[in-house]
């Protein structure tokens, strides 16, 4: 008898540990990570009004420094949080994170696709890790009338078993100043490869970063160099701040196939790509510019670049999606060629957010060395 009490009394002490223990290790796969909505929260015992009192009160997460848990529509001074998808979201106060650990495949590439929202400081930027990999994303600027942005990340895993975190390196006055997070995925990535028909890798933008279903607004594709790896293979995105907008065909006009980019930030922000080429050689680039049918209307154009040659590409928009094949004949004058393309001016939509042309169905190949260099539309 006594023995079946100890066994009993053992059990329930290892049930106790068990609901405060750290959160194991989680096998990915493309989608949410565990709780990666936020929806399972803090029991009441370890809140504070919204304030998580305990390192490991969000099921699956770890956590430090000052985190919240906010519940949608939860108000704050003249301010309403709102949480775009489910109930529930985690805001990042002073120094703070949240990080899961996760089992990957090493020398895999994957992207981390996440929701986030300006709530109070002007500068806010996010420190996103893969142990050991990090980069910083800033988030100053809003490229949605909701408040909520989706931002990609991308990483190559060194290990099996890694710490994903995103973490608010920010120090205000308020501690609790910082950005509401939701959505937290991943998605593997293939390694950057030529599609049939075209010297470039990833032309048709179809391999890229998880797209949260029922989100309108597009992913954030970050600068290079904040980001060794881009989460859209092949491609790099050059800038010191502003980003472009990977877009879906279930929310967007999409020329050719189910992802393209939106070119939203001007010529502050290029995509491009570096490819073997042979110096006199020529070459033909080609490639679609439109519209994604979200609005944005007026006299768009893309400026496209390749080795000496340039070419501006005019696209008047309605707003409501429509596109036009563009590009242009060029010579090699080195081993390697850059392929550079950016919107030429700044466009907002009625709503005051940026938007821009969108590019698609980038395609490169050799035409031999007597070709003559021209434009066509």
């Amino acid at each position: 008898m006594a023995s079946a009490k100890r066994t009993h009394y053992l059990a329930l002490v290892v049930a106790v540990l068990v609901g405060v223990a750290a959160p194991g290790v989680f096998s990915v796969t493309d989608g949410l990570v565990p709780n990666g909505n936020f929806e399972h929260g803090p029991s009441k015992s370890q809140l504070n009004g919204t304030v998580v009192t305990s390192r490991y009160a969000i099921p699956n997460w770890e956590i430090s420094g000052f985190v919240e848990y906010i519940p949608s529509g939860h108000k704050e001074k003249d301010m309403l949080l709102a949480v775009p998808e489910g109930a529930y979201a985690v805001r990042l106060g002073n120094d703070a994170t949240i990080r899961q650990r996760i089992s990957v495949t090493r020398q895999m590439y994957y992207s981390v696709t996440f929701c986030a929202a300006r709530t109070c400081a002007q500068g806010e930027k996010l420190n996103v890790s893969v142990t050991p990999e990090s980069g910083v994303l800033p988030i100053q600027t809003v490229y949605t009338s909701t408040g909520w942005d989706s931002y990609s990340w991308a990483f190559k895993a060194k290990h099996s078993t890694v710490w994903l975190s995103i973490h608010n390196p920010g120090f205000e006055e308020d501690p609790a100043c910082g950005p509401l997070i939701d959505l937290v995925a991943i998605k593997t990535l293939p390694p950057p490869h030529r599609i049939t028909g075209t010297m470039l890798r990833n032309g048709d933008f179809e391999e890229g970063p998880y797209i949260f279903p029922g989100t309108p607004w597009g992913v954030l594709l970050p600068p290079v160099d904040e980001d060794v790896h881009s989460p859209l293979p092949g491609w790099m995105v050059m800038s010191y701040t502003k980003v472009v907008k990977y877009v879906d065909s279930a929310h967007h006009a999409v020329p050719r196939g189910a992802r393209a980019v939106e070119l939203v930030a001007g010529r502050e922000c290029a995509l491009l790509q570096e490819v073997a080429t042979v110096p006199g050689r020529r070459y033909n680039l080609s490639f679609a510019v439109g519209d994604v049918g979200n609005g944005c209307v007026g006299s768009l154009a893309v400026d496209a670049y390749a080795a000496t040659a340039t070419a501006k590409v005019p696209y008047e928009s309605r707003g409501a999606g429509g596109h036009k094949r563009a590009g242009f004949v060029f010579a090699a004058v080195a081993n390697r060629t850059r392929v550079v393309f950016h919107s030429s001016n700044y466009h907002t939509k009625s709503d005051g957010t940026l938007c821009g042309p969108v590019l698609d169905d980038v395609s490169l190949v050799s035409v031999g060395k007597h070709a003559a260099r021209r434009l066509y539309q």
